[in-house]
């Protein structure tokens, strides 16, 4: 479908008003009304450009992919990477917010995740650490602990996380991150 340029400004403002609500509230809680009054529009408009619930969750956790991980060659992997996720997380800003709120109950948000994890992060492990031949196991206890983090402190506001510094956080992350990365996986 061909979109006009205020078509396509409808459609850019409903995929950015799902965005956030999805990620706020969660796939459950959020309607379609909720989400054409957010973006300024009927709720008829949005099941014009997106036919479902679903559609329109798959088209705004798809577009809004997280942030980059670029890390420096020579510097510390595991301090730059506990940095950006604890700055894109604090600041608010993780488009995978909606993804993880819908994981334990829709397969589609599962599906989801894995495509991301596929496509944004194993790359950059893989790229950073080419001579280790198990990376993908070792990113994925990385990625399992940022997650575990994420929900913890950022979803579910559990304590102590919750309370914890900014400061406190990057460097017990950095530091768990790293044991992942160097310590032998088997005894």
């Amino acid at each position: 479908m061909a979109f006009t340029e205020r078509s396509a400004k409808a459609r850019n403002a409903i995929i950015e008003a799902a965005a956030r609500r999805f990620a706020a509230d969660g796939y459950d809680r959020t309607t379609i009304r909720v989400i054409a009054r957010d973006a300024g529009v009927d709720p008829s408009m949005v099941i014009r450009y997106f036919t479902s619930k679903a559609d329109l969750f798959y088209a705004s956790t798809w577009t809004a992919a997280p942030t980059r991980i670029d890390v420096a060659p020579g510097s510390d992997f595991a301090e730059r990477y506990a940095e950006i996720f604890v700055d894109v997380w604090e600041d608010g800003q993780s488009a995978l917010a909606a993804l993880l709120r819908a994981a334990p109950t829709h397969p589609d948000a599962v599906e989801q995740l894995q495509g991301v994890i596929n496509r944004q992060f194993l790359p950059v492990f893989k790229a950073e650490f080419p001579d280790k031949p198990d990376i993908e196991q070792r990113a994925g206890l990385v990625i399992s602990q940022t997650i575990g983090l994420a929900y913890c402190r950022y979803l579910l506001r559990l304590e102590p996380f919750a309370s914890m510094s900014r400061d406190q956080l990057q460097h017990a992350l950095a530091s768990t991150i790293r044991s992942y990365l160097d310590e032998p996986l088997e005894r």
